[in-house]
């Protein structure tokens, strides 16, 4: 869960965005919580790791000693020639309990390979479960993020319609009094309606943005549903642009599907190992301990706790096991588990290639997201200008209204792409953090 933590660091110290309505605000770390609380691959991942433990503790269990009760009882019934030649019926039963105890003192070391195995595999599970939770916890970023800009695109359009009805407002008093023509409104009027419709827009995206995160975190419902996080600056600021091989070196010790690969080719290597003690003897030790008591009708039969008591017997043994032919059993086994080694040490040197191509493209896409938002700064600052400019121009009656409105739209225009390229960078910053720890 070390993207959780960063992100918890990163972006929960600077100012809010507030909402205009009285919604609930959710912080990031509240949506990463409910979508890795209700994520249904989250919980049959959690499942199949508590497997992995489960089949560990059985093969530690295994050393083990087995010890085992018994009892039975058997009937005879029919007819048979006895000592004097004569035949009779017989009937007869037979009781026994016995306890016996088992311990397996060598067997190659194959106990001992498969509780390794065991062990390799449950880590495994546990890496694959702690990938599963970073992919969740990046995609919740990611959404939440793109809602952060929708915000702000939301809040650039209604400055923007705020503005041109201040506008409107200015010219129909000039209007009223007589010192602006009618027809000036017009045009304002024309220019309200576009960015009316611009903020319906906007504000369409942002309830998608919002449904789009809400579905991530599997909530019942999506109503009275809103974020809240510092600004894409703080962001930016507190996340520094990470050298592509720092971040690649890194990423081999820390990210979970590497950890993952590394444990499923130490499981296979023990896999062999196991595979090989059948090569072995094995050699096992054995106690036993049991009595009976015997009737027969007709006959004097001795009491049943005296025969009990003098029927008891002991055992003490050992079994050893020697392979001599198994019909290529053994030799098959340790060929397909070799094979297993070479396949998952493919998978681990593809996992390592593909990742080191996720952060090259990673550290590619934030230097150039860096550059677009350099360029796009400097594009408002330019677009402010010549908004101004124009403005003036248009008070003093050397402009019209058409290329007052198409300044502004170019204002506005700047503003989205500043914010589209500002959010982008902070998100691949993110990315390229994540793909480090």
């Amino acid at each position: 869960m070390k993207l959780k933590n960063i992100i918890i660091c990163l972006l929960f110290a600077g100012t809010t965005i507030s909402s205009a309505t009285a919604q609930k605000q959710y912080t990031l770390l509240e949506c990463i919580d409910i979508a890795l609380e209700n994520n249904r691959n989250i919980k049959q991942q959690e499942i199949n790791r508590q497997q992995r433990e489960l089949a560990y503790s059985q093969a530690r269990a295994d050393l083990l000693p087995s010890l085992n009760a018994q009892s039975g009882q058997s009937f005879v019934f029919g007819r048979s020639i006895g000592i004097d030649n004569v035949y009779e019926n017989i009937n007869s039963s037979q009781s026994n309990f016995g306890i016996g105890a088992d311990i397996t003192i060598f067997d190659g070391l194959r106990m001992k390979h498969n509780i390794d195995a065991r062990k390799a595999d449950m880590y495994a599970s546990e890496a694959d479960l702690e990938k599963m939770e970073d992919d969740i916890i990046m995609s919740v970023s990611t959404a939440f993020l793109q809602a952060l800009l929708n915000k702000e695109l939301l809040i650039i359009s209604e400055n923007q319609l705020e503005t041109t009805n201040a506008d409107y407002e200015r010219r129909f008093s000039l209007v009223e009094s007589g010192r602006l023509a009618k027809g000036e409104l017009f045009e304002v009027e024309a220019q309200l309606a576009r960015e009316e419709l611009n903020r319906v827009q906007a504000e369409n995206n942002l309830k998608l943005a919002l449904l789009d995160l809400a579905q991530i975190m599997e909530l019942e419902t999506f109503n009275n549903f809103d974020i809240i996080a510092p600004s894409a600056e703080t962001l930016i600021n507190e996340t520094p642009l990470l050298p592509s091989e720092s971040v690649y070196a890194s990423a081999l010790v820390n990210r979970p599907q590497i950890r993952s690969m590394q444990y499923r080719l130490e499981s296979s290597e023990k896999e062999v190992l196991m595979a090989r003690a059948q090569y072995y003897p094995t050699l096992s030790f054995g106690a036993n301990m049991g009595t009976n008591y015997y009737n027969m009708s007709g006959r004097p039969n001795d009491s049943f706790s005296n025969q009990i008591k003098n029927n008891m017997s002991n055992s003490l043994g050992f079994n050893l096991r020697i392979p001599i032919f198994n019909r290529f059993q053994v030799k098959n086994n340790v060929s397909r588990a070799r094979l297993a080694i070479v396949n998952t040490q493919l998978e681990l040197d593809k996992t390592k290639l593909e990742l080191r191509k996720q952060i090259e493209q990673a550290y590619y896409n934030a230097v150039a997201s860096e550059s677009r938002w350099e360029a796009a700064q400097k594009s408002v600052e330019a677009s402010n200008e010549a908004y101004r400019f124009t403005e003036e121009k248009h008070e003093s009656g050397r402009a019209n209204s058409y290329e007052l409105f198409l300044a502004k739209n170019n204002q506005t225009q700047a503003l989205g792409e500043e914010a589209q390229a500002k959010y982008e960078y902070a998100f691949r910053l993110k990315i390229l953090e994540l793909l480090r720890d």
